[in-house]
């Protein structure tokens, strides 16, 4: 069974990525799944590049309280 153009590239994901750190931080990081063969020869058939991979970010999401 064949898949359409558009099937193929919605199975590209973009998902979000986030890990805490020991000291109340997150690293937070925008990620898409990388294309399997057929899916980026479809994308240079279109003429279509997937943007660079964004930088991660550090959050710090809730108040880092010391305790003594």
């Amino acid at each position: 069974m064949s898949k359409t153009g558009a099937s193929l590239v919605s199975e590209i994901q973009m998902l979000d990525v986030t890990i805490p750190a020991t000291d109340g931080r997150e690293v937070r990081m925008k990620r898409y799944t990388k294309p399997e063969k057929m899916h980026q020869l479809l994308l240079n058939q279109l003429g279509f590049t997937l943007p660079t991979q964004p930088p991660p970010e550090i959050r710090n999401p809730k108040p880092v309280v010391e305790t003594f």
